[in-house]
């Protein structure tokens, strides 16, 4: 075995698998149906690997929503409230993803949180008093034997029980020993079906040992896998981490009875130093991660050589990608629009397969014709850079990064300017894009519908839009987004330094694909980018109207970036032009500026040591820098979700915005506990329900989390809202949400008595 990966791309080429589960979520095919798209999908990658020489493509890779969430219900991990809805398995598996409602039953979904320090959502697992955790890899077994079927030997993948016993939320006082000798008995059974199988290789997938590890946390790895290993048999297991090193528990690893271990070499910053200290048994193999599976550009041959060459060993090497490929495109051939001059500096998943081929014959056999190839890609000179931004940001001095005047002096001029009532009811930007809207944009995309009817019809959804909150009751409006076709893609085409693509999608959660675009050279802003349709929807009502922005963090975070420069000079870059586009809203007449930062913590490290030294101490500037010269009256908001920011909220209040949106709503409103132990400043609002779930609340529920909200935190500081912009949901599902988070914040304002009469004197200016 010379070649292998850890896991590739599951939706499918052209998001196939999205597009058949959305049909099947509106009952438009059947079970059998969806099952068969799946199918085809888990052959296709088995072929593409095989086709390279992969010797043991893998399976269990695939998953219909999340393979977090498929390990939980293989466990039995199945909170009692789903069970009861006495669904199939599948339509169990949904209810966890995306919440259940009929007329009799009412779930919400399970949490979802950041995979590490990707843009990738996982559920997280929950284990309760009534959890019984039993073995049912039924659906790893019946893959497996679907490869063998059609002639294909594969590595089942799996996560193991460390990573899902770190990532668990544990509740009603059970911990991770209330079921820890269950979980390794699950998984002992697993290694007898592949025994009885056949199966040649298993890999556990162990990415939680690159978080920061105490020794009690060694220990219990220790334990899991000196018992597990034991009854491995005849079948090889592969430990595989990924997303750094494994600094804390490398010489666990080495000393206990894995056959092949995958390590970390393009994140993973001490993983050669660490072999080179400590050396590699002689006796496994090592599984090098050497292709980078988060970022789309070329891999430079040389450099990994020269990494390969540093940690020659008895063992043998094995060259892999450096974790998942799910979290880049699929293939490079559909961009028929990219120049190929462009295009030839990237490797989506298929052609990260051909890298690792191409590695491999290079190392193993000195092709020197492929490596000289590669050294000619790598000599080009691919960019101009641009003398005066780079002045502008050399020249950049501490007050830069300050807001003047203080937090509780801009509140009063705000309250003064703005006139908001208690609990200000306002929503996270964007509305329902439904089926019209994304039509009328491919139409103009294509040139088939004029550029003055296109912008005819997003005035006239604007003006819908600003009616219908109007006619709601909010009291901080938003225009919609209606002309946006994602967060981050709507300001790269409209910045010079980005490139774009056609189909290079990315799954982020469920069925929700992303396409970021592609950082290729220096970063500016030629023109306004959003002043437009904020003007045109604040003209339209005289309640305030947010002026929209992504935070250069987000913007960065959500793109591929660039490697041949920091990260830090390429969101400063962005921050210089968000800064101009927050100053022109602001000179139209803008008086509140959402910047949103949902991405903050996507890259930050992982280990606790690291957060300062490599990303936060440029990463909060960065926001500072995009605000620091506008008015104090001018209402500065930022919104973050799905990740946890409890033990970065200081970092967070330092930011200086004057509001804050948080989700919030599946977390059981977690955070609310650490914003009042950090004494947090700024003005917040956590989500009240949850918008990735098409149910709708209630009024009551609604009611009853804005009264959990404010057990905590002072009325003053409160804003209501929900958990993350609309774009996703419905019409029908967003108007009756909306309609309940207006007639709950009425309620609790009825009642402000109960909170005080101090409160209630200063909670309308």
């Amino acid at each position: 075995m010379k070649k292998s990966i850890i896991a590739f791309p599951r939706i499918g080429e052209n998001r196939e698998l999205k597009f058949a589960l959305e049909k099947y979520f509106r009952k438009e095919i059947s079970e059998k149906e969806l099952q068969q798209v799946a199918k085809v999908i888990r052959l296709t990658n088995w072929q593409q690997q095989k086709n390279v020489g992969i010797e043991f493509p893998i399976s269990n890779d695939f998953s219909f929503y999340d393979q977090t969430l498929d390990l939980s219900i293989a466990l039995n991990a199945i909170p009692e409230r789903y069970e009861e809805l006495n669904l199939n398995k599948l339509d169990t598996l949904f209810a966890l993803a995306r919440g259940f409602q009929d007329e009799a039953h009412d779930v919400t979904a399970r949490p979802m949180k950041k995979w590490f320090n990707t843009n990738y959502h996982y559920l997280v697992p929950e284990i309760n008093s009534k959890t019984t955790i039993k073995a049912n890899f039924s659906k790893l077994i019946d893959e497996y034997r679907e490869a063998k079927e059609s002639g294909i030997e594969t590595k089942p993948t799996i996560i193991g029980p460390y990573t899902f016993l770190t990532l668990a939320e544990y509740l009603e006082d059970t911990t991770v020993e209330t079921v820890l000798s269950e979980v390794i008995n699950a998984y002992h059974q697993l290694l007898v079906s592949l025994n009885q199988e056949n199966v040649k290789w298993l890999q556990i997938e162990e990415p939680a040992l690159v978080l920061d590890q105490s020794k009690e946390k060694i220990v219990l790895f220790e334990k899991i896998y000196q018992e597990l290993l034991k009854h491995k048999n005849k079948v090889k297991v592969q430990l595989q981490t990924y997303f750094g090193d494994i600094r804390d528990s490398y010489t666990s690893v080495c000393k206990l009875d894995f056959d092949g271990i995958g390590l970390d070499f393009v994140e993973g910053r001490e993983t050669v130093a660490l072999i080179q200290k400590y050396g590699f048994p002689k006796n496994k193999l090592l599984f090098a991660g050497i292709v980078n599976g988060k970022n789309i550009w070329r891999n430079n041959y040389q450099q990994s050589l020269e990494v390969l060459n540093a940690i020659k060993t008895e063992a043998q090497i094995i060259v892999n990608t450096s974790c998942s490929l799910q979290h880049v495109p699929v293939t490079t051939k559909n961009e028929t629009k990219l120049d190929k001059d462009i295009l030839k500096h990237f490797a989506f998943a298929n052609e990260k397969l051909e890298e690792i081929s191409q590695l491999a014959d290079i190392y193993f056999t000195e092709n020197e014709q492929l490596l000289h190839q590669n050294e000619v890609l790598f000599n080009e000179k691919r960019i101009q850079e641009n003398l005066q931004l780079k002045q502008a940001i050399d020249h950049l001095a501490e007050k830069d990064f300050v807001r003047q005047p203080s937090l509780e002096k801009r509140r009063n001029l705000q309250n003064e300017a703005l006139h908001l009532p208690l609990l200000p009811t306002t929503t996270i930007g964007s509305f329902p894009q439904t089926v019209e809207v994304r039509r009328a944009r491919l139409n103009h995309k294509k040139g088939e519908l004029s550029s003055e009817a296109y912008d005819t019809f997003l005035e006239e959804k604007i003006r819908e839009c600003i009616e219908l909150q109007e006619k709601i009751g909010l009291n901080v409006l938003v225009h919609g987004e209606f002309e946006r076709n994602d967060m981050v893609e709507y300001f790269g085409e409209q910045l010079d330094g980005y490139v774009f693509t056609q189909k290079a999608w990315v799954q982020s959660y469920g069925t929700r694909c992303v396409k970021p675009p592609i950082v290729w050279g220096d970063i500016t802003r030629p023109h306004s980018m959003t002043v437009r349709w904020s003007t045109f929807a604040q003209d339209q009502t005289a309640k305030p109207v947010k002026g929209m922005l992504t935070g250069p963090v987000t913007i960065l975070n959500w793109s591929f970036p660039r490697e041949d420069i920091s990260l830090r000079e390429s969101t400063l870059q962005l921050a210089l032009a968000v800064q101009a586009e927050v100053l022109d809203l602001e000179k139209a007449g803008i008086k509140i500026i959402q910047i949103d930062e949902a991405a903050l913590r996507e890259k930050l490290p992982l280990r606790k040591s690291d957060w300062y030294s490599e990303y936060l101490d440029w990463a909060i500037p960065a926001f500072r820098l995009v605000h620091s010269k506008v008015r104090p009256e001018t209402q500065i908001h930022t919104h973050m979700c799905y990740s946890e920011f409890e033990d970065i909220i200081s970092s967070i209040d330092a930011m200086d915005a004057d509001v804050i949106s948080f989700e919030a709503s599946r977390s059981e409103l977690s955070i609310i506990d650490a914003l009042k132990t950090h004494h947090f400043q700024t003005l917040v609002g956590p989500g009240v329900y949850d918008i990735h779930s098409p149910r709708v609340p209630s009024t009551n529920e609604i009611k009853t989390q804005i009264s959990r909200i404010l057990d905590k935190l002072p009325l003053e500081q409160v804003w209501i809202n929900p958990d993350c912009g609309l774009k996703t949901r419905g019409n029908k599902e967003t108007i009756l949400s909306l309609e309940h988070l207006v007639e709950a914040t009425n309620l609790i304002r009825s009642g402000v008595n109960e909170y005080g009469e101090q409160t209630k004197e200063n909670a309308f200016v």
